[in-house]
C-alpha cells in the first residue's frame, strides 16, 4: 500500500515511517522539511496522489488553548480536504487516552479533542487510536520547567507505552480497514511520572532535582486514574524497564 505519514519527522511519525517501510509499504513523508505545509496546504495534493491511507502523528507547538485548537483545526481541515480530493480511503489519527474523561485539560488535550471531532464529522473513513503517554514523556515534562538543575513535575499515574510499540500499532492499523474508535493502547505497567523522570535522567547521566507539584499545566484534575487506559485496552509488550535498559531512546 501507499501510505502517507503526517508529522513524518517527529518522534512517533519517524518511527511509524520506519515500521511501515519494514512492512513493505510505499511511504510518503508529510512534513515541512519534505516540502509539504499542513498550515497552508502547500504540497498536499501532490503528496497524496495515489495514497491509500494517511497516518496523522502531528503535534502542536506549545501554545495557548485557542491557538492550539486553531492549529489542529487548520491542519486537520486541510489534510482531510486533500485526502478527499485524492480519494484516500483511511485516515488514522494518533490521539490520547483519557482526554474525554477530564473536567479540564491542557491546551494540547483540548486541541486533540477538537481534532477528533473534525475527523469524526468528515467524509474520509477513519480510525482514532487513543494511546497513553510514551516512555520518554516523563523526561520531556521535566524539561519543560528545568532551570538551574531543578525541575517541577506532576506526580501523575500513567501506563506508558514504548514509542516503537505505538508506531508499530499505527502501521498495522493503517494497513487495514477503518475501525472507527480503536480501543485504548497502553504499555504493560502503571508508573509514577516523577519516578520515571528520575530513572530516565539516571540512564542519560543527567542530574536534576525533581520537585513533585500540581502547580503547572497538568494540575490536580489529572490525579488518580484519569490518564490510565479503559477496560479492554490493547497492551503493548515493552516495559518501561526494558526501554531504560535499551538506552531510553
Amino acid at each position: 500500500m501507499r501510505i502517507a505519514v503526517a508529522g513524518a519527522t517527529g518522534n512517533i511519525g519517524a518511527r511509524t515511517v520506519a515500521a511501515l517501510e519494514r512492512d513493505g509499504h510505499d511511504v510518503v513523508r508529510i512534513s515541512r522539511s519534505d516540502g509539504v505545509d499542513l498550515i497552508t496546504g502547500e504540497g498536499l495534493d501532490a503528496a497524496l496522489k495515489g495514497v491509500d491511507a494517511v497516518v496523522d502523528a502531528i503535534s502542536a507547538p506549545p501554545m495557548g488553548v485557542d491557538e492550539t485548537r486553531e492549529y489542529f483545526a487548520t491542519t486537520t481541515t486541510n489534510l482531510l480536504a486533500a485526502e478527499q480530493r485524492a480519494g484516500v480511503r483511511h485516515h488514522v489519527l494518533l490521539s490520547i487516552v483519557g482526554i474525554h474523561r477530564q473536567e479540564a485539560g491542557t491546551a494540547h488535550h483540548m486541541g486533540k479533542v477538537a481534532q477528533e471531532q473534525l475527523i469524526e464529522a468528515g467524509s474520509v473513513p477513519w480510525t482514532i487510536v487513543p494511546a497513553t503517554q510514551f516512555h520518554d514523556f516523563a523526561a520531556m515534562v521535566a524539561g519543560w520547567s528545568e532551570h538551574d538543575g531543578v525541575a517541577f513535575i506532576p506526580p501523575l499515574l500513567v501506563q506508558p507505552i514504548a514509542p516503537d510499540d505505538i508506531a508499530a500499532v499505527l502501521a498495522e492499523i493503517a494497513g487495514g480497514e477503518p475501525q472507527g474508535r480503536h480501543v485504548d493502547v497502553a504499555g504493560p505497567e502503571t508508573q509514577d511520572l516523577v519516578d520515571m523522570a528520575r530513572r530516565t535522567h539516571a540512564v542519560h547521566g543527567k542530574s536534576v532535582k525533581l520537585v513533585p507539584t500540581w502547580e503547572g499545566p497538568q494540575g490536580v484534575e489529572f490525579a488518580g486514574n484519569v490518564l490510565l487506559p479503559g477496560d479492554g485496552a490493547r497492551i503493548a509488550p515493552t516495559t518501561f524497564e526494558q526501554w531504560l535498559a535499551a538506552g531510553a531512546q
